[in-house]
């Protein structure tokens, strides 16, 4: 009994990791994704509510490791070469 129950929980963290990592996957991908927005906008061109918005989202990248932003632009490459 008190092996099936272990091998239950081993399953259930097993999805629960992989869930996890499906998550942080898409969030690189998002990221990766703002900082080539960001990277290439025309700041001079932009509404001023617009261009609030993108100095917040500048900002908030700024504040990721540099590990992090690397992964993160590393996802969207690999997932734009997919694409390709």
């Amino acid at each position: 009994m008190l092996n099936t129950q272990n091998h239950q929980e081993a399953a259930m963290m097993r999805d629960e990791v992989e869930i996890l990592m499906r998550e942080r996957d898409s969030l690189l991908r998002v990221t990766g994704a703002a900082a080539v927005f960001v990277a290439e906008i025309d700041s001079a061109s932009l509404a001023a509510e617009t261009l609030q918005a993108a100095e917040m989202l500048a900002e908030s990248l700024n504040l990721l490791s540099e590990d992090t932003l690397r992964e993160s632009l590393e996802a969207v490459k690999a997932h734009i070469d997919a694409v390709a």
